[in-house]
């Protein structure tokens, strides 16, 4: 999936002028592609060895023709041309390049007013392979490292969410291996939730947010895939990075979801593109950007769910608990004070009991007159205090109780 989302992107770019990127030539290799500079009928086979500037001039090349062989050998432009092909034939190239057989797919012949066919078949250079080999065992050096033109950054929305990755090439233009200076490593955004390293050299870790590569970088490319979620409830999200290494432009693939839309001050120009059944954003910066210089990308119309029922359940959750902790208070506090009424209640009968006993003896002339005094008068006191009391709670007995009692 990635590779097909690649290629089409790539597209994109070399539609361009500004953005120079240069495809491997081995995966190209045995693709047939109608050509509209091709003449109709007919199939051009060009044969290199490693790179596109090393054509093999007069090599074999055999054409399979619904089975039947057809060879010529290619001009000093590396190309064999066969004409006069019946449209629809089953067509296959083939040639024996330093002892690599190298195939292209099976393809029909185009049809009569179609434009002709193109294709590439790719060996491997012996020399050149002698030669990384060495400068790959060779000591590593101090030296850079870049981010190369075939590096994206892809955006897949989510639900609440958008899934970020990272897919880097990291360059190295050296002949020989290198140590970078400084330690090749960033951060994703604070926000970033499962950073992992998730294709790379086996020395690549990320812990936490923190992604690091080791060195020593071959010569060539090396290639790194870190992905992780950003959250992003409100149908916004901001992505704020740095490298570590200058990036030669910026391109970015958002994923059509909802109303989603892309800006940043990096990116220069975007357009749509639909792609198996899908569209995406594809935006593209032509500006190199310098080392330890922040990117920002910002997302808006991101699908999410709205806050509004989220925020009603919470009040009416929080409105039940309420009214369920004062419910829970009332039975307590009316008991309270219930219990304290009774209490008041018992001693002012057993004050009254008191005072009647006190006056009885008085009137039998077993009580000193002066003791009698003094406890009558602390007796009517309290029960002054208690009266007074019981005035403060009007859920008591009535007032004509208490004043029957009083008489």
């Amino acid at each position: 999936m990635w590779w097909r989302l690649l290629t089409a992107l790539a597209l994109a770019l070399l539609a361009s002028p500004a953005v120079e990127a240069q495809p491997d030539p081995r995966q190209m290799s045995g693709i047939p592609r109608p050509d509209g500079q091709q003449a109709p009928r007919s199939v051009s086979v060009r044969v290199i060895r490693g790179a596109m500037t090393n054509n093999v001039a007069g090599q074999p090349v055999d054409l399979l023709v619904n089975g039947a062989t057809r060879t010529v050998r290619t001009g000093e432009d590396g190309r064999a041309q066969f004409d006069d092909l019946t449209p629809g034939a089953t067509l296959k190239a083939v040639t024996v390049v330093d002892g690599q057989r190298l195939e292209s797919q099976e393809f029909p012949a185009p049809a009569a007013g179609q434009p002709g066919i193109r294709l590439l078949l790719v060996a491997i250079d012996k020399d050149a392979a002698a030669r990384d080999a060495a400068a790959v065992s060779a000591p590593a050096v101090v030296g850079e490292v870049a981010i190369g033109s075939r590096s994206r950054i892809v955006v897949e929305p989510g639900d609440e969410s958008v899934r970020v990755f990272y897919l880097l090439e990291l360059v190295n233009s050296a002949a020989t291996p290198v140590n970078t200076a400084a330690p090749f490593m960033f951060s994703t955004p604070t926000e970033a939730q499962g950073t992992a390293v998730m294709e790379g050299p086996p020395e690549a870790t990320a812990n936490g947010t923190t992604v690091r590569v080791p060195g020593p970088f071959p010569p060539g490319a090396t290639f790194l895939q870190v992905g992780y979620a950003l959250p992003a409830p409100s149908g916004a999200a901001e992505i704020v990075q740095t490298f570590p290494a200058a990036l030669d432009h910026l391109p970015v693939m958002v994923k059509k979801a909802g109303d989603v839309r892309l800006s940043s001050p990096q990116i220069d120009r975007q357009q749509e593109m639909p792609l198996e059944g899908d569209a995406y954003i594809v935006g593209v910066g032509d500006h190199q950007i310098p080392a330890g210089e922040t990117i920002t990308l910002s997302l808006t119309g991101l699908p999410h769910h709205s806050a509004a029922p989220r925020w009603i359940a919470l009040s009416i959750a929080a409105a039940i608990g309420l009214a369920g902790f004062w419910a829970a208070r009332r039975p307590h506090e009316a008991a309270s004070r219930g219990d304290e009424r009774r209490t008041l209640i018992a001693r002012r009968e057993k004050l009254f009991q008191e005072l009647v006993r006190l006056e009885v003896d008085a009137r039998r002339g077993k009580a000193d007159s002066s003791r009698h005094a003094r406890r009558r008068e602390e007796i009517i006191g309290a029960l002054e205090h208690v009266y007074g009391a019981l005035d403060t709670d009007d859920t008591g007995p009535e007032p004509a109780d208490r004043a029957g009692r009083a008489a």
